[in-house]
């Protein structure tokens, strides 16, 4: 499992906490490798396995992910084109982060 940065809070406990959500943290991890099992990708994130489902599937209902049974696994392709979420960022592709941390989206990223 992955382990967090830390910093010191006010108090003198230690907090962890990252520029990325963990459904961030998924979706790089599928694009880097859209053919991997969830129980390697929550160990990547650092999430249970149950959390990983779930954040793939908040990803897949949103239109980020789309998954396809292959024999007896899955294989995801990511959308590069979907747009983030919060308003302060809705102008952007999520594609942008793919490439910007080297992950190999899946789709013509030539639109941005």
């Amino acid at each position: 499992m992955t382990t967090m940065a830390t910093t010191p809070a006010e108090d003198g406990s230690r907090k962890n906490w990252t520029f990325l959500t963990n459904h961030g943290h998924v979706l790089l991890a599928i694009a880097r490798n859209p053919t991997a099992r969830l129980r390697d990708v929550a160990d990547e994130v650092g999430v249970t396995e149950r959390a990983a489902q779930a954040i793939v599937a908040d990803l897949e209902a949103g239109g980020y992910l789309r998954r396809t049974r292959v024999g007896r696994r899955n294989e995801y392709t990511v959308n590069p084109h979907g747009r983030f979420r919060h308003p302060a960022e809705a102008d952007q592709q999520v594609g942008a982060l793919l490439d910007l941390f080297g992950a190999e989206p899946t789709g013509d990223t030539a639109e941005r």
